[in-house]
């Protein structure tokens, strides 16, 4: 049995007609920039998860720096964020020339541990960024709470967790300001890059609109420092078609999780979502010893795996000048040593999933 990781292909096949359809539309009207596209996807992505703004980007990385600009960040500021995620979290702060703070994760969920995060705050601290890790929204009541007690801005990397909830409210809408990201890859992908911020507020909103057209108010009138961080609405279009069909996605990747779940239960540590919340599985990562190992084995018998993440952040090359070491974070360190993702995707059956637990069971 061969079996593929995230099945793109099958994602397309499934959405052909529709997907190909406003594919066309965009290309038979030239509509390349700033097309109607864009604006029927931002207040879908509005309606779907109840923001009161939602800015369509570039990507991900991208929303990450609007929220940022948008609130002035400046060399200096700190913000406090994990070491467990991928780079664009922290390199987004870095390359503003604000300091990245890192904080310890819980060793359940892998979200930044609230309970460590106001010993991290000093009279620098501008904004709190935790990570909706793997699909599950962080502790958001309690890192919210935190922040109004100390006056700073909580940003949502809600990267890998559009569509879950949160005590009945869904990611994208638990802090002043969120970003997720439509790489292909996360479970509503575009078919390139692309991205999102939400917030409630209009100041905020009406500035990152400027701000991803390089700071106009209008054209050729620039009121900020901005970036080139428009959505193409190709992908805008992409993403409208695939919207339709989200919450069906969703639901067929928390029915995957569940059988994985299933099979693994007795033998393995499982993931655990805590239950205020849900997950929309944008990866189902289990933690095992001698990783290499399992993975190769697994390889042989056809099965993909994938590691998110190998190194926290504090550790690697670039943050050198942060003087981290080793033992600062010990969660995260050991975490980054054991974990491991399993194939997950709308479309894996039974079947295969029984063939890949079997196989891992085998290897354990």
């Amino acid at each position: 049995m061969n079996i593929d990781f995230a099945n793109l292909g099958l994602a397309y096949q499934e959405h052909k007609q529709a997907i190909d359809q406003a594919m066309s539309k965009v290309v038979n009207t030239s509509s390349f920039i700033m097309g109607p596209a864009v604006t029927e996807l931002e207040n879908k992505l509005s309606h779907f998860v109840g923001a009161k703004h939602s800015i369509s980007c570039s990507s991900g990385t991208d929303a990450l720096l609007l929220a940022m600009m948008a609130m002035d960040i400046q060399p200096g500021d700190e913000i406090i964020t994990t070491p467990f995620t991928f780079i664009a979290t922290a390199e987004t702060i870095a390359f503003l020339k604000a300091k990245p703070v890192f904080v310890d994760i819980e060793e359940t969920t892998y979200n930044i541990d609230p309970l460590k995060i106001e010993a991290a705050i000093t009279d620098k601290t501008k904004a709190i960024i935790p990570v909706s890790l793997y699909g599950q929204p962080a502790d958001m009541e309690e890192i919210n709470s935190i922040a109004n007690r100390h006056n700073i801005t909580v940003i949502e990397d809600a990267a890998q967790s559009f569509g879950a909830t949160y005590k009945g409210k869904k990611s994208c809408t638990l802090s002043d300001i969120a970003c997720t990201s439509f790489f292909p890859a996360k479970p509503l992908g575009c078919f390139g890059d692309g991205g999102a911020v939400f917030t409630k507020d209009d100041y905020l909103a009406e500035k990152i609109k400027s701000l991803r057209l390089h700071g106009q108010s209008k054209r050729y009138h620039h009121q900020y420092v901005g970036m080139g961080g428009r959505l193409d609405t190709l992908q805008a279009a992409v993403l409208n078609a695939k919207l339709d069909h989200y919450d069906k996605d969703v639901k067929r990747r928390q029915e995957v999780a569940q059988t994985y779940s299933k099979y693994l239960k007795h033998h393995i540590s499982i993931p655990v979502i805590k239950k205020d919340r849900t997950s929309v599985w944008a990866q189902y990562s289990i933690r095992v010893e001698q990783r290499e190992v399992v993975q190769q084995k697994l390889k042989a018998k056809g099965i993909p795996t994938a590691v998110h993440y190998p190194m926290p952040l504090h550790l690697q090359e670039c943050f050198a000048y942060l003087a981290g070491k080793k033992g600062d974070f010990p969660i995260a360190e050991k975490v980054s040593k054991e974990i491991m993702s399993l194939p997950m995707n709308p479309y894996l059956t039974e079947e295969e999933i029984e063939y890949i637990t079997t196989n891992l069971i085998k290897t354990l």
